[in-house]
């Protein structure tokens, strides 16, 4: 039997149908529909034509970037999506007339690397995605950890800095403030203006335009030397270090899956960041440190996950 996992973000639903192995068979995406109704349509819509050309498929798994209960039926809130204490998984489930697992995105990546990735065989592994924020999932034993409520480990909302950049959650000061694809930009803008003779590459594909520097334009240019480039970079990276030694600290994990868009970054500051985690972690010298990769299965590994677990509940 195959499952259809998808990966339902702000601002696309991607699906594939995957087998028992974790591999992908075939894919479709549409765009995400901003009202309630319109997205649950588009959900099933995207089922159905992938059931149509594979008949064996028999359960469905969502994996969903918003907050998902215990009961794994309701998505009790999701910043870029319409779903507000809703019973998601019944819903399609009718819609389909498949079963449907329902799951946090980051905890089902976690999933699809510790089966078929980056963390295979471990007994406690953590995901953290950094893509526009942080998302994160924890595994202890080979299991998800969800918390009491259903809603942990939301790492990226540790606060590092007290008082520090505001960030939509709320509250100052988050980690995913000073290191995401947005952080980069960010820091790359300050930097800019404190410094407006050093840049090149940076300065002049955005002149007149400071909003137009991505997490992605800092990347490219901190490859082609920029210098205010390459230090927005080298801020990521001690925060990442810095972050993933409060991780280690609390959880001690063997294994830390670096996902996300900005991991497709990786050999640039994953190096520094590794240097910055052991100078800041608890005893460095006196224990085993968790190793830090990048994701194996990359921007798949939801989709992967969330079908690994419909399979499992079928």
């Amino acid at each position: 039997m195959r499952a259809i996992g998808l990966d339902v973000g702000g601002t696309s639903v991607r699906a594939a149908v995957v087998d028992e192995q974790g591999s992908i068979l075939d894919t479709d995406r549409v765009g995400t529909p901003s009202e309630e109704d319109a997205l649950e349509d588009a959900i099933a819509g995207v089922i159905e034509e992938l059931r149509n050309r594979h008949e064996d498929v028999g359960a469905v798994g969502l994996a969903v970037a918003g907050f998902v209960a215990n009961d794994r039926n309701t998505v009790m809130f999701a910043p870029h999506l319409a779903w507000r204490a809703a019973p998601v998984a019944d819903r399609i489930a009718k819609r389909v007339d498949l079963p449907v697992t329902l799951e946090h995105d980051a905890n089902a990546a976690a999933l699809g690397e510790h089966r078929f990735g980056a963390a295979r065989g471990t007994r406690v592994a953590a995901l953290v995605a950094i893509g526009t924020g942080i998302g994160a999932g924890l595994l202890l034993e080979g299991e998800i950890y969800r918390g009491a409520y259903g809603v942990a480990p939301e790492l990226g909302h540790l606060t590092v800095v007290p008082g520090g950049r505001a960030c939509p959650c709320g509250k100052y000061g988050c980690w995913e403030r000073y290191c995401s694809g947005t952080a980069l930009a960010a820091t790359a803008v300050e930097l800019l203006a404190r410094h407006p003779g050093q840049s090149t590459v940076l300065a002049r594909e955005t002149s007149g335009d400071p909003g137009s520097i991505t997490g992605r334009r800092v990347a490219g240019a901190a490859r082609d030397g920029d210098p205010i480039a390459q230090r927005a970079v080298a801020e990521l990276a001690k925060w990442l270090g810095e972050g993933l030694a409060l991780v280690a600290d609390v959880f001690d994990p063997e294994i830390v899956v670096i996902g996300g868009g900005v991991s497709g970054s990786a050999p640039l500051f994953l190096d520094e960041a590794r240097e910055h985690y052991t100078a800041a972690i608890t005893g460095a010298r006196h224990r085993p440190l968790a190793r830090i990769r990048t994701a194996h299965l990359g921007d798949d590994a939801a989709m992967v996950g969330a079908a690994a677990l419909a399979l499992e509940a079928a």
